[in-house]
């Protein structure tokens, strides 16, 4: 993922759930993504998840390898952005199909700028109720660096949002989606019924903070088979 963006004067802008591949290794891919779509989000956009992706890892010395990247918090500006430590930032795996997470990898933040990150281990508790979890592995780093152990490397911290839309012309698709204030309120003139081509960038000015994870795929599946999937989503709770 590329680094921070430079500061920037933040504006409010409302972005909306659209397209974005979030696939897991191994399973079909979920279109879906959710950039400040909400009035509780605006009051608590620490909170707000935008995306979740899943992808090869790096490798090294493995090509059993996979990355888990969650992305929160934005639109943002600047660089002073921080994880909330009243938050718990969960990784969710599903490897039996049945829709419930088998497994799961927090994150957390003590607020002085260090965080620990823990799993995949079994929940000790499913569902919307989240709970601290013991034992599994465990890496504590520094906001901003990368830090290695257990099998893992992880980092968290500010880094440019990955999310592509061409915001302007999907207001001009869709004009009742517009936000009620903000630059992007003003009625369009002009209507469209496609995006354009080439599409324009728009959230490339933000930055999102970011948590990546890289692990062994078989620490998240229930098989050795080599088509062996798993369902990956991602929640904050407090």
């Amino acid at each position: 993922m590329a680094g921070p963006q430079s500061p920037r004067r933040l504006r409010q802008y409302a972005f909306v759930a659209v397209g974005v591949i979030a696939a897991t290794v191994g399973v079909g891919a979920l279109m879906a993504s959710d950039h400040q779509d909400t009035p509780e989000v605006e009051l608590n956009p620490r909170m707000d998840i935008n995306d979740i992706y899943s992808f090869p890892g790096a490798g090294g010395t493995s090509t059993d390898r996979v990355t888990l990247v969650m992305t929160t918090s934005s639109p943002m500006a600047g660089t002073a952005a921080q994880f909330d430590p009243n938050l718990l930032y969960q990784f969710k795996i599903d490897n039996s199909g049945d829709g419930k997470e088998d497994l799961v990898i927090q994150a957390r933040f003590d607020g002085s700028g260090g965080y620990t990150i823990t799993g995949p281990v079994a929940p000790t508790s499913t569902g919307q109720i989240g709970r601290f979890v013991s034992g599994g592995n465990s890496v504590t780093g520094t906001v901003g660096q990368s830090a290695n152990g257990n099998n893992l490397q992880v980092f968290a911290g500010l880094r440019a949002d990955p999310f592509f839309i061409d915001l302007d012309q999907f207001f001009k698709i869709l004009p009742d989606r517009r936000p009620a204030t903000g630059p992007l309120s003003v009625p369009q003139t002009q209507q469209a019924t496609a995006f354009r081509n080439p599409g324009v960038d728009f959230p490339r000015p933000f930055n999102a903070l970011a948590i990546v994870i890289e692990l062994p795929k078989s620490q998240l599946v229930s098989s050795t088979a080599t088509d062996a999937s798993f369902g990956l989503w991602g929640t904050t709770s407090r």
